[in-house]
């Protein structure tokens, strides 16, 4: 193994943490081989990144679909590490849940069983605290990496269950080549901070959506929030960390309810976020808004639920204190600023 070159595959290298962890790996003296559903977009990744500072002379790209077998074993060729951050993720669930679901579940069984096969030293898969905290019946305790969501539930969304069910596969598939000490997980909250370009992604919507006045009273929701440079710190460390491995790490700042992210953006930018929400909307009303707003009716089963998340095991990854996340909130609304998205 030691005459491979220190290369990394990063699966779904154009989305927000992709490029992210891209940036990391890059600053670090990797070779970043970054997948891609097409190549046509390879040359707007490689910009992308050299904006941001990147050596992109280490970059290459090859095109893999979480839902072929096409060129998996080949990709794997000559590669070290597989971060596999490549998952769907959307705002509004679909009608047919398995269309995040499949593509999340396969995708991962088809990246981690071609990084074991091929003999890749570590897999660290993007996993989410949507794997641990939904489905619960006592929300008052923290949640820690002991815990699993409870997919009977039926409160538990289509993107939670896709979350859940793609890392039990990834554990799944480590114990069946003897290889889960060579696997950890990272379970994120809610991803905010800096984007890289303009595509706003879905953490940066709702923080447009909060700015842009679409969003004029905030419902009654709570999420972890972390920024995405500490999730992409996480990531990188866990390849290598000895004690990393057979693990899953919570990657969570601190708790933050739509209202309080509205009136932090108020703050550091009035001129900004004069349009963001300056009360809190009573259930009921928001159950209602539901019945004409799909991305609002897919989510009124958070309202009034805080889902407090231990993040020590992320804080131990890092061996630092995370972003704050204010601080998070802010770098998302700033670089809206900056690529045009907001006026």
């Amino acid at each position: 193994m030691s005459d491979q070159p220190d290369r990394v595959l990063v699966t779904g290298i154009s989305g927000f943490l992709g490029g992210h962890v891209a940036l990391q790996l890059l600053a670090q003296g990797y070779t970043v081989r970054g997948s891609l559903r097409s190549l046509e977009r390879a040359e707007k990744v490689r910009k992308t990144l050299a904006a941001h500072g990147a050596d992109t002379s280490r970059l290459e790209f090859v095109a893999l679909d979480l839902l072929s077998d096409k060129g998996w074993a080949e990709a794997m060729s000559g590669v070290r590490y597989l971060q596999h951050v490549a998952s769907p993720f959307v705002l509004e669930m679909p009608k047919d849940k398995n269309d995040l679901i499949r593509p999340a579940v396969e995708g991962t069984r088809r990246a981690v069983g071609a990084a074991f096969t091929a003999g890749v030293e570590r897999v660290v898969v993007t996993s989410s605290i949507a794997a641990i905290a939904y489905g619960h019946d006592d929300y008052s305790r923290t949640f820690t990496t002991a815990d699993w969501t409870n997919t009977d539930s039926p409160k538990v969304s289509a993107y939670a269950e896709s979350k859940l069910r793609a890392e039990r596969e990834a554990w799944a598939v480590a114990d069946s080549f003897g290889a889960r000490d060579r696997l950890a997980t990272i379970n994120p909250g809610a991803i905010l901070g800096p984007l890289l370009d303009e595509d706003v992604g879905t953490s940066g919507l709702l923080v447009q959506r909060l700015l842009n006045g679409s969003i004029p009273a905030a419902p009654k929701m709570s999420f972890s929030v972390i920024d995405v440079r500490d999730v992409a710190a996480a990531q990188v460390a866990a390849m290598t960390a000895p004690t990393a491995g057979g693990k899953r790490h919570i990657l969570a700042d601190r708790e933050m309810s739509l209202f309080e992210l509205a009136t932090v953006l108020r703050a550091a930018l009035p001129q900004v976020a004069a349009r963001a929400p300056r009360f809190e909307l009573p259930n009921w009303v928001v159950r209602l808004m539901g019945l004409f707003d799909p991305q609002i009716g897919s989510n009124t089963a958070e309202l009034g639920h805080v889902r407090r998340v231990d993040g020590n095991s992320g804080r131990l990854l890092l061996a630092r204190p995370t972003i704050p996340g204010p601080d998070a909130a802010v770098a998302t609304a700033r670089s809206l600023v900056d690529q045009r998205l907001v006026a």
